[in-house]
């Protein structure tokens, strides 16, 4: 099978680039253009379509030079040139931790051991494991300035560094980091203080350590820098001096645009993070020096801002949406249609913020976002029936129930949504105006795609009155997600013991 992207239906001159896809190598992109010239010239209509859309002399038998241009222009690049020295630079900072499987020698293992790598098995197992290599091997921080870095053993660094001061940015060890971001991400030894910890940091950076240091996981953009690292994904994971040595690294140099550290912290309701990266810089500049290595690519700081400002809205995080707000997050312009970055915005079809609010049922945000400036939102009749129904109001959805088709239609996988946000009263509803309660669809955000049903996101969630719901409505246990789990593997998975005792009887071996 051809491994081209089949362009979307439409005008060639309103046609939009598309992300890269994940991992992406030169080879797999030569490949593309080598299938593009010869399905052009074979005369496949949807591969002329693509030339027509990306090349100025239209739909035509492209040669390879042609084809590669066309590659380049359908992934957003204005040249072959242009999209190789792109990959070039994600090659060069590509790392894959998680798939580090064996460490050869203890300094190695202890490194691979000790640190957040952001894969399935972080763990406290993992880490203490680091943490009694240590113990079995102290002289590992005298051997290598990765491990004395991790082990923040700043009278080591500091011996490391008197001998040869370019180990400050020395990248090594098993997932081929610098030392800051082995210190960053180590999670081995709760009882290390903070003192030792800031002091080894500064020995780095006193001797040319990037506090901006970081790299691609997977070659995705954006990075896991150093602070990235410190944050960690919550208050579980964060370095156990992790907003102290944040601030050091921000006080540094470090640009506080960190695109990944707020992907990762989006998921609580903590925002602290959010109140230290304003207080250095979040939301202005230029994004910083891995901004400018990645172009047009990376999102602007205003778009990462939107972005975590639609999640907030979404998930009816009202804090968070005030002081976002307050900071000077643009509230007022419709988010990017279908086909826009980043991801997560193209569910909302060029809605303002007040109309994502008022669609996700939050009837009070929508109602404060008014209040602030925003218009007042102007939902067509099948988002009102979503609207009312996510709301929880049984008058206003009866009376819109006209609509039900077309709402049907547009969102199919609503039903699991709204399982997700644990509104009993809306699945009940969805259910009443003929919504599938079998079918697939998305829980983290409002967007279709066939992941898992409501019984899934139930069951992980350990919800038994909301599976209790959806048995009574007719949910079948023994239906499986896009991935073949049923909802009892997926309570198990979870460890959800109540959903799966529920789920247990009712599921065929």
């Amino acid at each position: 099978m051809p491994t081209v992207v089949v362009p979307l239906k439409g005008k060639a001159h309103k046609r939009e680039a598309v992300p890269l896809p994940d991992d992406p190598s030169l080879q797999q992109l030569r490949k593309q253009a080598k299938d593009v010239r010869d399905l052009a010239r074979a005369g496949v209509p949807g591969t002329l379509e693509l030339v027509a859309a990306h090349h100025q002399k239209g739909a035509h038998p492209v040669t390879l030079a042609g084809a590669q241009l066309v590659v380049a222009r359908h992934y957003g690049f204005a040249s072959w040139a242009r999209l190789k020295q792109h990959l070039e630079m994600i090659e060069r900072h590509r790392r894959a931790p998680d798939e580090v499987e064996q460490a050869v020698g203890p300094a190695d293992e202890f490194l691979a051991f000790a640190c957040l790598r952001f894969g399935g098995d972080d763990s406290p197992q993992r880490w203490e494991r680091g943490a009694s290599l240590l113990t079995e091997h102290p002289a590992l921080t005298r051997t290598s300035i990765h491990v004395a870095a991790a082990a923040a053993d700043e009278a080591s660094v500091r011996v490391h560094l008197a001998a040869d001061p370019a180990l400050a940015s020395r990248e090594g060890g098993p997932y081929g980091w610098e030392p800051l971001l082995y210190l960053a991400y180590a999670r081995h030894d709760q009882r290390i203080s903070e003192a030792a910890t800031l002091g080894t940091v500064r020995a780095l950076l006193e001797h040319g350590a990037d506090p901006n240091a970081g790299y691609l996981w997977h070659g995705l953009y954006p990075p896991f820098t150093a602070v990235t690292g410190a944050l960690g994904s919550s208050a579980d994971d964060q370095h156990p001096h992790g907003f102290a040595l944040t601030e050091l690294l921000l006080a540094a140099g470090a640009d506080a645009n960190d695109g990944q550290a707020l992907y990762n912290r989006q998921f609580g309701e903590d925002d602290q993070h959010l109140v230290l990266l304003f207080g250095h810089g979040l939301g202005g500049g230029d994004g910083g020096p891995w901004a400018a290595r990645f172009g047009h690519t990376a999102d602007s700081p205003q778009e990462m801002l939107r972005g975590q400002l639609w999640w907030a809205i979404v998930h009816d995080m009202r804090e968070r949406v005030r002081l976002l707000v307050g900071h000077g997050v643009d509230f007022l312009t419709p988010y990017a249609a279908p086909g826009g970055r980043p991801t997560a915005l193209r569910t909302s079809h060029a809605r303002t913020p007040a109309e994502v609010a008022a669609l996700s049922g939050h009837q009070e945000m929508a109602g404060w976002l008014v209040a602030q400036g925003a218009a007042r939102p102007a939902l067509k009749k099948a988002d009102s029936l979503i609207a009312a129904v996510l709301a929880g109001d049984r008058d206003a959805a009866m009376k819109l129930r006209a609509n039900a088709a077309v709402a049907r239609e547009e969102r199919p996988g609503l039903i699991v949504w709204a399982a997700a946000c644990r509104k009993l009263e809306a699945v009940a509803l969805l259910a009443d105006l003929g919504f599938d309660v079998n079918a697939l669809g998305r829980g983290d955000i409002p967007a279709e795609a066939p992941w898992r049903t409501a019984l899934h996101e139930a069951a992980k969630a350990g919800d038994v009155a909301m599976a209790r719901l959806l048995l009574d409505l007719g949910a079948d246990p023994n239906i499986r997600s896009a991935g073949g789990a049923t909802p009892l593997a997926a309570a198990q998975r979870c460890g959800q013991r109540a959903t799966a005792e529920l789920l247990a009887p009712l599921t065929h071996a």
